[in-house]
């Protein structure tokens, strides 16, 4: 009776860790004076009916933002009890994790930092942003988008349900087989990965359908293509590259469940399956997935650079042109991941050169970047701070790089730590880098306050030298010949170098205290740093030409979007704050329930599919499916804002900005 209820749930699925139960409680605890707090203050229907239900592109992407900062903690952490596993197992001691444990945590401080702190941070800037940039309203499919936000949302849940009940896959990120089957792995483990991706990764695809879209069909009159700002630019090539390559790891990983669930062996040695066949699968996304993370960081140092350094971005077309070329060559060097696999002297030539060739446009950026600051105004804020650092880390990361497209190098180097700090070096230099710039550089234009200075300064500098201390050292040893996912070594003479890259991993901890303590001054001096105007950061594209946070409906009247400097142009002119002469009714979407209700749904199948209990999967699949039809045959629920009351909120706007501008 219990199989048929619970699945394969039982007290086993219980972890004894130590660790794992402390850290059971400390999150049960937080989580009751959360509630506690929320209950207290009465914030329950303001949540549910201003966030859990919101269509609000600035909304959602803001709940895409909190939720990759939360996980990141938990990433972070994982990571930093790596880091210390490491320092204290030296001379063949067996340090305080547990060898399966310490496989968990590695497994999941990939999965989570990929899928759940560095792509949420993308799709929560590409909410925020690209709608005020291309002068819309809102997105193509606003519901859609709702839907896609609790997708991740729920997915990134059941990662952390498998913290406290049952396991997490031990076969590293991105669970190769033979290791990630039936056979080698029974537990629930796998599962929890495969679902857990399969979720976000529905929510991720339906993202790039919905910004396509929004970027084809919904820009401003008159904004063409070529006067869309970079970032722009670079999600437009960013949901192309998600269209074209997250149904490949949809398929991947639905016929790894079909070899585990049915017995089907389409990755197994025996009855014509093949284990190649998934590694060429998994990274014919998973090499394009590294350039959907990089391209809308490039886009957001494509805004601070002109910003900060008072001149128009260098080279436009050209960053254009180097897009694009970035997004279809990521296509095509999938295989540089395993040149030791035997492919053969002419594949490996193959995709040695493309992996090479890539460079060249990356390059091209990092020139334009570095000419748009020659002989400009440079101001040393907090974004350029962070701009900079990724210039020199990046390229650093860049040259690594180069030096494993050729085939006899990465013969040495591969699967060692060499190859760690080079993914480290371009994934924190060029993609963390890039989204703590953007948040600092955007959280005025999302909540209507600047960050402090001075702690954001700090955390960029912990950051940084806590980079260089942590993984500096892993090149050093992967040359010294320690391969990667070791949980204890006997080398005395690496012992001098994990203790130094534990130095960065606390230095870096620091900088993420910084960070959070940033938040928390700038939360109780917001009254002193109100900055409703748009003018910030003095920035050159359309979503500074609105208030600050922008109100529902963006834009009074849509921009004239013909000149991609239009709106710097304007402010130059002293035109940029006209008030129009007329306003008019603006048509809006109004909140929906069935996104969030149909992700969560969704989630329970999930989660039902994992532990076997079949009952609840069928019932969360039918009630799906019903919501779904509902949603589908509801009336539209759009509506139209009255002409008076936007003017009544553009009147407000207007009498701050004028004394504001007095002031100054």
């Amino acid at each position: 009776m219990d199989m048929l209820l619970l699945g394969k749930i039982g007290w086993g699925a219980i972890p004894k860790e130590p660790i794992v139960i402390v850290t059971a409680i400390m999150i049960a605890l937080g989580g009751l004076a959360l509630v506690a707090g929320l209950t207290y203050f009465k914030k329950w229907g303001y949540l549910w009916r201003e966030w859990a239900t919101s269509v609000d592109h600035k909304k959602i992407g803001i709940m895409y933002l909190l939720v990759s900062v939360i996980m990141l903690l938990r990433g972070f952490a994982d990571a930093f009890m790596m880091r210390l596993q490491l320092f204290l197992a030296s001379n063949g001691s067996a340090g305080y994790l547990h060898p399966d444990h310490y496989d968990q945590i590695f497994t999941a401080h990939g999965v989570i930092m990929i899928f759940f702190v560095a792509m949420g941070l993308v799709v929560g800037f590409m909410n925020v942003i690209v709608p005020l940039q291309i002068g819309a309203r809102d997105v193509a499919f606003p519901l859609l988008n709702q839907f896609s936000f609790w997708l991740f949302a729920g997915s990134a849940g059941l990662i952390m349900v498998s913290l406290v009940l049952g396991e997490f896959a031990a076969t590293g990120w991105l669970a190769y087989p033979p290791l990630s089957g039936i056979q080698y792995s029974p537990g629930v483990g796998v599962d929890y990965w495969i679902w857990a991706l399969q979720i976000s990764g529905l929510g991720t695809l339906l993202t790039g359908v919905n910004f396509l879209v929004t970027i084809i069909k919904m820009r401003t009159p008159g904004m063409k293509l070529m006067d869309m700002p970079i970032f722009t630019w670079t999600a437009l090539c960013t949901c192309t590259l998600i269209v074209a390559t997250f149904p490949v790891l949809t398929a991947t990983v639905a016929m790894l469940t079909l070899d585990r669930y049915f017995d089907f062996h389409f990755f197994t040695n025996e009855l014509g399956g093949s284990p190649m066949l998934y590694v060429n699968l998994i990274w014919t996304w998973g090499h394009p997935e590294v350039y959907i993370l990089i391209l809308p960081a490039f886009g957001i140092y494509s805004e601070i650079v002109p910003t900060f350094s008072r001149k128009a971005l260098f080279g436009y077309k050209t960053m254009v042109y180097a897009t694009v070329a970035i997004a279809v060559l990521s296509l095509i060097v999938w295989l540089h991941h395993f040149f030791t696999m035997g492919a053969g002297a002419n594949v490996n030539a193959f995709f040695g050169i493309m992996t090479m060739i890539i460079a060249i446009p990356t390059g091209v950026k990092i020139f334009s970047w570095l000419f748009t600051m020659y002989k400009g105004r440079i101001t040393f804020t907090t974004p350029m701070l962070w701009t900079l650092g990724f210039l020199v880390t990046f390229g650093i990361g860049g040259l690594t790089g180069v030096l494993m497209a050729v085939p006899p190098a990465d013969f040495l180097v591969h699967n060692s730590l060499f190859l760690i700090a080079h993914f480290h070096n371009v994934i924190i230099g060029g993609v963390v880098f890039g989204m703590l710039g953007g948040i600092t550089y955007w959280w005025p234009k999302m909540f209507g306050w600047k960050l402090n200075e001075a702690w954001g300064k700090a955390s960029f500098w912990l950051w940084f030298f806590g980079f260089y201390f942590a993984f500096m050292p892993l090149y050093i040893l992967g040359f010294m010949g320690m391969t990667r996912r070791l949980n204890t070594y006997d080398n005395p003479e690496w012992t001098p170098y994990l203790a130094i890259a534990m130095v960065g991993a606390v230095l870096v901890a620091l900088g993420i205290l910084c960070f959070i303590i940033q938040i928390a001054v700038s939360f109780l001096q917001r009254k002193n740093n109100i900055d409703y105007t748009g003018d910030a950061w003095d920035g050159r594209t359309f979503e500074w030409a609105t208030s600050s946070p922008a109100p529902f409906y963006n834009f009074a009247y849509l921009p004239d979007g013909e000149h991609i400097d239009r709106f710097w142009l304007d402010k130059e002119n002293g035109v940029a704050y006209t008030k129009p002469t007329k306003y008019e009714d603006i048509h809006m979407p109004t909140n929906r329930i069935a996104g969030f209700v149909m992700a969560i749904l969704i989630t329970v199948l999930g989660f039902g599919l994992i532990w076997h209990i079949w009952w609840l999967a069928i019932l969360s699949f039918v009630a799906t499916i019903i919501t779904l039809i509902n949603a589908s045959n509801t009336k539209k629920l759009d509506y139209y804002v009255p002409a008076a009351e936007v003017e009544r909120i553009e009147n407000e706007r207007f009498a701050i900005l004028e004394k504001h501008l007095k002031k100054d």
